[in-house]
């Protein structure tokens, strides 16, 4: 029959036998007879060294460096060389270990041999990537990656003091630098003063002269100004004047006209009124006339009436 087998969440089994042509890897699987079906542990490992190397010079350091180093889980082949090459032996183990450290020492020894020290003690952040990159590449074929490298400050072998002495000369280096600056800031702040002071009088008096000149220009334009304003303020007095002056022309023509008219209508009226008079007056005597021939007849008929009777 067989049975059952399950791997952790960081664990792999890794199946050989029969019906594998070579190894199968799995989360979980069923493990038939004559199959044959271990597990390993997929966890990073720190590993600690120090690498002794030595420069172009043949002068000695140590490179104090952590690696967090494990399986690669990415690639299905990583995983697969990882299960065939490291997995049989403790992560551990010395072994391990001892390979890690070749790899890492053998790297770190060709590239500092390559370099001179003062390259390696300036560029100390470009060596340490270029070691990273290196042991990385020699890693892939044992199904390993460098999940972190914590490469320390570069030290001095025992009886040899190059970084020492290299540090004080740039500490000094950094002193003497730091005093010139001072003196070159100094220097340039009183030289900077005496300008700034000379340009603060030469501002100043262009800025009077400037002044001087834009106040006459004011004046200048401020007489014109009040110039211009009497010329208008006369010019128009006179329009106005003459305004008046054709107005009470023309008024008087008016008042002339009046005068004249009212007299017509005088003359008019009186005519009129003797006129009136005259007809009332002619009216008054013919009636009178006729009133008068009334009578006459009247009387006349009363004595040819009376005569008439006394006939009879």
């Amino acid at each position: 029959m067989g049975f059952y087998k399950v791997a952790g969440a960081s664990e792999y089994l890794a199946i050989t036998g029969y019906g594998i042509r070579d190894i199968r890897l799995a989360k979980k699987a069923f493990i038939f007879f004559g199959q044959r079906c271990t597990k390993f542990d997929m966890s990073p490992v720190n590993y600690t060294f120090e690498v002794q190397a030595m420069s172009a010079e043949k002068l000695p350091f140590i490179l104090p460096a952590v690696f967090t180093i494990g399986p690669c889980v990415d690639s299905m082949d990583s995983l697969l060389k990882y299960a065939k090459l490291i997995s049989p032996h403790d992560k551990l183990s010395n072994h391990v270990k001892e390979l890690v450290q070749g790899v890492i020492e053998g790297e770190t020894r060709v590239l500092a041999a390559s370099m001179t020290m003062e390259e390696i003690f300036r560029g100390t952040k470009s060596f340490k990537q270029e070691v990273f990159e290196k042991v990385q590449l020699e890693l892939n074929q044992f199904g390993l990656v460098i999940y972190n490298a914590n490469v320390k400050q570069l030290v001095d072998v025992r009886d040899h003091e190059y970084f020492s002495y290299l540090g004080q000369k740039t500490q000094q280096e950094a002193a003497n630098q730091a005093k010139v600056d001072v003196a070159e800031a100094r220097m340039k702040g009183e030289i900077g003063s005496k300008v700034r002071d000379g340009q603060t009088k030469q501002n100043a008096s262009k800025i009077d002269a400037e002044t001087k000149i834009y106040s006459t220009q004011r004046e200048g334009e401020g007489v014109k100004a009040e110039a211009k304003v009497e010329a208008e303020v006369k010019v128009y007095q006179n329009q106005r004047e003459a305004e008046v002056a054709e107005a009470n022309a023309e008024l008087a023509m008016k008042k002339a006209e009046w005068q004249r008219q009212a007299k017509v209508a005088e003359v008019e009226a009186s005519k009129a009124i003797a006129i009136r008079d005259a007809e009332l007056q002619l009216e008054v005597e013919r009636r009178n006339a006729l009133r008068e021939t009334e009578k006459l007849k009247a009387e006349q008929l009363s004595r040819a009436i009376v005569d008439y009777e006394m006939k009879v």
